[in-house]
């Protein structure tokens, strides 16, 4: 009887061991939870990395279409180079202006009695010459003075938007606030987002009427930020970051370029200084470059030699970055 009891304790408990630890195996209860749990773990997973690929594809269609922007406008027109300079001209008005300046041109060299083709060429000078890069001179100083204040524009962006300010309401701080010519471009800014284009877009069109690296910047982090979310102030600020260091690095490339600069000066210079000081002394003797139909030819060449050296040298100390 003893024996009897303690055989059936021992198959109760094995039967309740096997009840505990085969049965969910058995019956698939082990597997559906598994894969309960999985699906559980794996949704969140998959809605982030579909979160995640979408904002990735926003981001690289707003960049391909700045690339495509940018590629229309590589080679602006005579009316927006105009803009560009800061100019206020019509391109009838510089036209007028450019012809004025080759007939002002081919007069003086009639004048002179420099000849009919001297006089051409003068002429023709005055007129493509002297405009265009009169027209580049002035964008380049607009362009420097636009990177010297534009990073204060961004970190007023900055502040205002931590502040909770809506992000055209800074932009409004900026037409009032900040110098020339930020004031003036931001101002066109806010004037074509009141009708009716969007923010991003109007920020992006800044590109073309300031076609620097920085202004690029701004649009694109404007656009993506429109299209897709995200802390605007935080971005703006490694923006704002980005333009102070560029804006140092420029500062040292110069800073190490003016030995380079004060060399090629000193190079392009001499020549011109040894003949004004030879023809003080002795006018005879050099006079013969510019008397004897060979010391003209001379004469010509040594001027087209040392133009080449010098836009040699000017380009070995430009550095672009």
């Amino acid at each position: 009887m003893h024996a009897f009891a303690i055989a059936f304790l021992a198959s109760v408990t094995v039967g309740g061991l096997a009840w505990v630890f085969l049965y969910p195996v058995l019956s698939g209860e082990k597997k559906a939870e598994k894969r309960m749990a999985s699906v559980a773990k794996a949704e969140p997973v998959a809605r982030v990395a579909r979160h995640q690929r979408s904002r990735r594809d926003i981001i690289e269609n707003t960049l391909k279409e700045f690339e495509e922007r940018h590629k229309k406008t590589r080679r602006p027109v005579l009316s927006v180079r105009i803009a560009q300079a800061g100019l206020k001209w019509s391109k009838r008005q510089f036209l007028l202006f450019s012809g004025t300046v080759g007939l002002v041109m081919f007069l003086a060299g009639v004048l002179v009695g420099a000849g009919s083709a001297a006089s051409a060429a003068l002429a023709f000078a005055g007129a493509f010459g002297i405009p265009r890069w009169l027209l580049a001179f002035l964008k380049k100083r607009r362009e420097a003075k636009f990177l010297s204040a534009f990073p204060d524009a961004v970190d007023i962006i900055v502040r205002g938007v931590k502040a909770g300010l809506p992000l055209l309401d800074c932009l409004k701080v900026i037409t009032t606030e900040s110098p020339e010519p930020v004031k003036s471009e931001f101002r066109t800014i806010v004037e074509t987002q009141a009708v009716g284009m969007p923010l991003g877009e109007a920020c992006a069109k800044l590109y073309e009427e300031m076609p620097v690296p920085e202004a690029n910047f701004f649009g694109i982090v404007i656009a993506i930020q429109q299209k897709s979310g995200g802390n605007l102030a935080e971005a703006l600020g490694n923006l704002s970051r980005v333009l102070r260091d560029r804006k140092k690095m420029k500062a040292k490339i110069q800073a190490m370029s003016q030995e380079a600069k004060a060399s090629a000066s000193i190079i392009g210079a001499l020549p011109v200084a040894v003949m004004t000081l030879v023809y003080i002394t002795s006018p005879n003797y050099i006079s013969l470059l510019w008397t004897d139909p060979l010391g003209r030819v001379m004469l010509a060449g040594s001027a087209v030699w040392m133009f080449t050296g010098v836009m040699v040298m000017k380009k070995m100390i430009n550095f672009d970055f």
